[in-house]
């Protein structure tokens, strides 16, 4: 399983940007999907996550209101629509996916982690 993402980059405060993380590869299915981050000299932490089935979202205080996180069931895709971004946003994004992955004796849960995207906010 991989996760592709894309869409980070430099903006100024109170711009936008939209990030996406397709996941591809073999797997039964996605179970949910959302984006962590980590800045320099931090530890990563959770930015929002989705569950692909139901839509159902959590975020992090500190994004709730500017960030939105949506999903594309039929194209295994995750977004993450920043809006007023500001300059302690700047971090490496990760995309992560919980999936399901068949064994030859059953299925297993896995977490899987993409290749982080730069996001800085100039002030």
């Amino acid at each position: 399983v991989q996760l592709q993402a894309s869409g980070g980059g430099l903006v100024q405060t109170g711009e936008s940007l939209r990030l996406s993380c397709v996941a591809s590869g073999s797997f039964y299915n996605i179970v949910d999907m959302g984006w962590y981050r980590q800045a320099p000299g931090k530890e990563r932490e959770l930015v929002a996550d989705i569950s692909i089935g139901g839509g159902i979202t959590n975020y992090a205080d500190g994004v709730k209101g500017r960030f939105t996180i949506s999903r594309d069931a039929a194209k295994n895709t995750v977004y993450l629509q920043m809006n007023n971004l500001k300059p302690e946003d700047t971090a490496v994004y990760y995309c992560n996916a919980g999936v399901v992955v068949s064994t030859p004796r059953d299925y297993q849960y896995l977490k899987v982690w993409g290749q982080g995207t730069l996001v800085t906010v100039s002030s």
